[in-house]
């Protein structure tokens, strides 16, 4: 901290409904004059296209993007910012990561528990709002994209723009929405409760809580290959991951024993990379079975500490990287 500066950063940890008004006092009383002032908006950034344009419009007007900090915490995951060194720093992956060898791309967000009792506060916003458009469409922007040409914070975002900008309107028949409903022989009290008989949830609501869609990318690279989108709360296990599918091996001579390789981005819990690969089983035989190349990160770095992501994102604020930020034409 230099002497005489001040700098001031403020942190919008409060329902979206008033953004508007404290951002124009913010605006009004309590710039630093000496020093930077920058301004953390935590997410859902408005409810639909036309409330998110309306805040970011405001915002623009008060703030210039330099000191916006659109914080997605997903950005602020191991895994999630090693998908970029993981593809831009091997020469492996490069060559294969298209519509030629990869089959599909599944993202997947899954909870275990179902809303706990504030089921009146994500009702309001859905699962889709709440994981799907935020979450998993920056992790696929950074699984899609073209390579950047610096690793600076607009290089980056510029290129996950244009593929936001390849991605066609989603149609009805690429989704899947449900609700997750009690199951009475569970041991769990939690559990046995369905979404409608959460106390704070409204009757009769028809709000999803899990969503499964398909999107395409119109583009040279990925023409073609699906992107799988997929969320729910009150699954069977705790799990976020990116699943990259490749195709079947050409000139098959093993009588259809192979299966399809695939790499795998694990992001929660148990931080990991692997990739499935055929191998001969040990011995004589000269049959063929699945195994993995294994990077368990509590395995391989045992002493290592991984910093919680919001730990990351706030010191990226302090310093003034806005990298792993969303920034407004997102």
């Amino acid at each position: 901290v230099e002497k005489g500066i001040a700098n001031r950063l403020f942190y919008l940890a409060l329902p979206p409904s008033v953004f508007k008004p404290v951002t124009s006092m913010l605006k009004a009383a309590c710039m630093s004059p000496s020093g930077w002032t920058r301004v953390i908006v935590e997410k859902p950034f408005g409810k639909d296209s036309a409330s998110s344009a309306d805040l970011s419009d405001h915002l623009k007007k008060l703030f210039s993007e330099e000191q916006l900090y659109r914080i997605d915490h997903y950005l602020g995951k191991e895994m999630v910012q090693n998908l970029i060194s993981l593809r831009f720093g091997n020469m492996i992956f490069g060559p294969t990561w298209n519509r030629d060898s990869i089959a599909s791309v599944t993202i997947t967000f899954k909870e275990p528990f179902g809303t706990q009792g504030r089921g009146g506060y994500f009702d309001e916003f859905g699962i889709i709002r709440d994981v799907m458009q935020n979450h998993l469409l920056q992790i696929l922007c950074l699984a899609a994209m073209e390579k950047p040409v610096t690793t600076s914070p607009d290089d980056i975002r510029d290129e996950k723009v244009k593929v936001l900008k390849a991605i066609p309107s989603l149609s009805l028949s690429s989704c899947v929405l449900g609700q997750y409903c009690g199951d009475p022989d569970s041991d769990h009290p939690d559990a046995r409760l369905g979404y409608l008989e959460d106390p704070t949830v409204p009757e009769g609501s028809s709000c999803p809580t899990f969503a499964a869609a398909v999107l395409k990318i119109n583009n040279e690279r990925w023409d073609g290959v699906p992107f799988i989108l997929k969320c729910g709360k009150a699954l069977n296990e705790r799990k976020a991951e990116v699943r990259i599918q490749y195709k079947d091996v050409p000139g098959d001579i093993f009588n259809g024993s192979t299966v399809r390789n695939e790499l795998v981005i694990r992001v929660q819990p148990d931080e990991s990379v692997y990739v499935k690969v055929m191998t001969k089983t040990p011995g004589m035989s000269f049959n063929l079975q699945e195994t993995e190349l294994d990077l368990t990160y509590k395995s391989r770095y045992k002493d290592a500490r991984l910093p919680e992501a919001y730990e990351r994102l706030i010191l990226d604020c302090f310093v003034g990287s806005q990298m792993h930020f969303v920034r407004s034409d997102e």
